[in-house]
């Protein structure tokens, strides 16, 4: 997982950071914020009006106007997409049925950035059912459902949010959900921990009076060469390119840095599994199809890294009838490829041959220019792992290459011979930039999120301290437990006997907690 610190030296912001230094940030903070691109699932474009939703005045149908969109007339179709969402969470549906009339975030007031999609608005709006206030941002300039936070205006949400935005207008986004008088912050939920940075080094008055933050990043960096889907609750931010661990936030914990409690929810096993295997199994297709149109029978792929993420990518593949080679570091995930059947090679040793690269290994340069110069013509090439760093689509931006962008999110790279080399989404992540993320696997991460912000913001005093904690083991089951009747799945319970016999309660939880 992720390594995140505060650098002492770390230069003072200005209160909007120009191009230059919003770069820097994203490059140290937070991946996620502009170097992936959104879902596919917006409707709108953000070129349909030139006018910048900064410079319009809207209000919605009880007059107010706390928010910025970029069409509050957009709200009913945006309000359609959060009904079609709803149908596939219904977890989260029932967890807000069971749990408004209790109003367990009553006097909680949550200030979020997260990418502002239907599922995220059924996250958001389940909140406020339960009794919380939000104020809520993008956490990528490019994510956001333009008619969702239309819609999500228009039920008094203060959403400030729309696809395109500048660099400028992601921290102005950030800082009108935080700066409001009358109105102050106790719970953060982020998404790659750009608002906890700013809340943070702005507003410190506002953070040390934060009851818990929960952050979710999809951007994590496991060092052994395959991809978890790593959670860092970033507490604190990193402000260096160095490789991310969690170890090394609790390492700061410890060291006293950390000024509020966190709990790890990305470490369940509910998350990891679902959102990183279960997921990209179906979500890589998705990509690939609607970029490329590909047949993958008989194709040969190479995937790089068998993590959680690279076993969903491999099944899927093989399903098909491609042809599927590994490559790993790690000498487990390596033995696990080949009892599944697949061969484990290096990948300079098939690079000449194969007419997919996909990269999820969590690491950088994993595909260099070397291996882009040996490769065949129309060779696929994409990303499922860690932000852009995997492929070095850098090394590719030279005078003697060409680029021809061919569709949206698709560009050709040239070279002098005429060989061509399909790159997808700049080296970005695939599923986030040129398909969409089952609505299914996000009412599994949104029922977490929701659950660990009701512990941490209802739990008794001295409960949790200034350090990191993982979700419970118990409330890992809940969420599972949640989303069985989806499938009309029946639990077999123990009986007294077995439960004495296995050292368990019959009613869980029935995992370690390191499990």
């Amino acid at each position: 997982s992720q390594q995140i610190q505060f650098a002492d030296d770390m230069q003072e912001f200005t209160k909007f950071p120009t191009k230059t230094g919003r770069r820097s940030l994203s490059r140290s903070i937070s991946q996620s914020s502009t170097d992936s691109y959104s879902s596919a699932a917006s409707y709108t474009d953000s070129s349909d009006d030139e006018v910048s939703p900064r410079e319009k005045q809207q209000t919605n149908s009880k007059g107010s106007s706390n928010f910025c969109v970029k069409n509050i007339k957009q709200a009913e179709f945006g309000r359609r997409e959060i009904e079609i969402a709803e149908q596939d969470m219904s977890a989260l549906i029932s967890l807000r049925k069971r749990a408004q009339g209790e109003k367990p975030l009553a006097g909680a007031k949550i200030v979020g950035c997260t990418h502002i999609t239907a599922q995220t608005a059924v996250l958001i709006e389940t909140l406020c059912a339960l009794g919380a206030q939000c104020r809520w941002s993008a956490c990528n300039i490019y994510s956001t459902q333009n008619e969702v936070a239309a819609a999500l205006a228009e039920a008094g949400v203060a959403v400030f949010a729309w696809k395109g935005e500048s660099e400028d207008d992601f921290w102005w986004c950030i800082d009108r959900c935080v700066n409001v008088d009358g109105w102050q912050a106790n719970m953060i939920l982020d998404d790659g921990g750009d608002l906890t940075h700013w809340v943070y080094k702005k507003y410190p008055n506002i953070f040390k009076k934060i009851r818990g933050i929960v952050e979710e990043s999809v951007t994590g960096v496991h060092r052994f060469g395959k991809l978890d889907l790593e959670i860092c609750y970033r507490v604190a931010v990193l402000c260096s390119d160095l490789p991310l661990s969690s170890s090394r936030l609790y390492q700061l914990s410890k060291a006293g840095k950390l000024c509020v409690p966190a709990m790890n929810v990305n470490d369940s096993v509910t998350k990891q599994k679902f959102d990183n295997l279960y997921c990209c199994r179906e979500s890589i297709l998705d990509g690939l199809k609607r970029t490329t149109d590909v047949m993958f029978g008989g194709k040969q792929v190479v995937v790089c890294g068998y993590g959680e993420v690279g076993k969903g990518c491999c099944a899927a593949l093989k399903a098909l009838g491609a042809i599927v080679y590994v490559t790993e570091i790690d000498p487990i995930c390596a033995l696990q490829a080949c009892m599944d059947g697949f061969r484990v090679v290096k990948l300079s040793e098939v690079i000449r041959q194969v007419d997919v690269v996909i990269t999820c290994t969590g690491n950088k340069n994993v595909v260099t220019r070397e291996h882009l110069d040996r490769m065949k013509n129309s060779c696929i090439v994409c990303n499922m792992g860690h932000s852009n760093t995997e492929i070095d689509v850098t090394s590719l931006r030279t005078p003697e290459l060409t680029w021809e962008r061919v569709r949206s999110q698709v560009d050709h790279v040239i070279w002098p011979d005429g060989k061509r080399v399909v790159l997808l989404a700049e080296g970005r992540l695939l599923n986030l930039s040129c398909s969409t993320v089952p609505t299914f696997v996000l009412s599994i991460t949104a029922t977490t999120q929701a659950l660990a912000l009701i512990e941490l913001y209802n739990a008794p005093e001295g409960r949790y301290k200034q350090d990191v904690y993982l979700l419970p083991k118990k409330m890992d089951e809940y969420v599972a437990s949640l989303h069985l009747p989806s499938f009309d799945a029946h639990l077999t319970e123990l009986t007294d006997d077995q439960a004495k016999y296995l050292g368990l309660n019959k009613n869980g939880p029935f995992k370690p907690n390191y499990y």
